[in-house]
């Protein structure tokens, strides 16, 4: 079971997802599979990747994300799949990254646990 979340940030995400692109893991899993060129970026908390990750992806914490997103994906137009816990922290960076001009941003729906539910590969750190 997930975090229980303010009705407030719930309002803010739901907002946000009005503006952005959702993408479901299968889609996700179908990029990998057939070598598409997009970057999947982890959004979550250091502890959290640590813990484990999407197999293939890159790591940029919602807390620098936009701070630090020019410099390692300068490409405004690079695909670039957002993902979290569940899909709302990454809802909300696609959102922003939007607003300063990143033009190929998608948030991957349910997040982590989506993705692990399926039964997709993880990383694990050990």
């Amino acid at each position: 079971m997930g975090k229980h979340h303010s009705d407030r940030f719930v309002t803010l995400v739901d907002d946000a997802k009005t503006r952005i692109e959702e993408i479901t893991p299968e889609e996700v899993r179908q990029k990998q599979k057939a070598g598409d060129d997009f970057v999947l970026l982890d959004v979550r908390e250091q502890d959290e990747w640590e813990d484990a990750h999407i197999a293939g992806a890159e790591y940029l914490g919602r807390g620098i994300l936009e701070r630090d997103i020019e410099e390692e994906y300068p490409d405004a137009e690079e695909e670039i799949v957002l993902y979290c816990g569940g899909g709302y922290r990454s809802a909300l960076a696609a959102d922003n990254l939007q607003k300063m001009g990143y033009q190929n941003v998608k948030s991957l729906a349910g997040g982590f646990r989506s993705w692990t539910e399926a039964g997709y590969p993880i990383k694990k750190e050990t």
